[in-house]
C-alpha cells in the first residue's frame, strides 16, 4: 500500500471520529486547548490500535486469505463505508449532559470510532503493510481531525458532521475498488 493510499485511508476512518469531535466542540463550547488534546489523543490511541489488533489476528490466518485478499479487503472498506453513510442520516440525540472529557464517554467514544479500524487491519496483513508507519500515521491524522473537529464544533456548530461521515464512507469503499481492480489487473 503506498503512503498516499494510507493517508487516504486514515483520513476516511477518521471521519468519524471528526463528527464526534464536532459534537465535543459543541457541548464544551469554552474547551481548551489542553481538554481538547486530552480528548484527540485519546481518540487517535484508540483509532491507530484497532488496525494493529486487527492486523495481530490476521497475521494468524494470513495464509487462508491470501488468495482472496483483495476481495476481502473490497468486502470490509464497503462494509464499513457503507455502514458510515448510513450512519450519517440516523437521527442522534444529543444528552444534555454529555461531557466528552469524563473519561469513560472519551473512552466508549474512542472506542465507537475506532472500532471499524479493527477489520481495516485484517486487510493490512494482505496488503503488505508496514504496520507500525501505519500505526503512526493513522494515530496522527486521527489527532489532527480529532482537535479540527472540536475546534469546528465549537465555532460552527453540527451543520458539518453528516457529511463529512459520508465523505469518509465514500473515500474507503473507494479505496476498496482501487485495492480490487489492482490486483485483477
Amino acid at each position: 500500500m503506498s503512503v498516499f493510499t494510507l493517508i487516504l485511508l486514515a483520513v476516511g476512518l477518521s471521519f468519524d471520529t471528526f463528527a464526534v469531535s464536532v459534537s465535543c466542540g459543541i457541548a464544551r463550547k469554552k474547551i481548551v486547548f489542553w481538554e481538547a488534546f486530552r480528548i484527540a489523543s485519546v481518540f487517535a490511541f484508540f483509532q491507530a490500535s484497532m488496525p494493529l489488533i486487527g492486523w495481530a489476528l490476521g497475521f494468524s490466518i494470513k495464509h487462508y486469505i491470501e488468495p482472496v485478499d483483495h476481495w476481502i479487503a473490497l468486502a470490509l472498506l464497503t462494509i464499513i463505508g457503507v455502514k458510515m453513510i448510513a450512519e450519517a442520516f440516523e437521527k442522534h440525540e444529543e444528552k444534555k449532559n454529555f461531557n466528552p472529557l469524563d473519561l469513560k464517554i472519551m473512552i466508549t467514544l474512542a472506542i465507537a470510532t475506532s472500532i471499524d479500524a479493527l477489520a481495516v487491519g485484517i486487510s493490512f496483513v494482505a496488503l503488505d503493510v508496514n504496520i507500525l508507519f501505519a500505526y503512526f500515521i493513522i494515530g496522527f491524522i486521527t489527532f489532527l481531525v480529532a482537535m479540527l473537529g472540536m475546534l469546528f464544533g465549537k465555532n460552527i456548530g453540527g451543520i458539518i458532521g453528516k457529511r463529512m461521515e459520508i465523505i469518509g464512507g465514500l473515500i474507503l469503499i473507494g479505496i476498496g475498488v482501487k485495492i480490487a481492480i489492482e490486483h485483477t489487473m
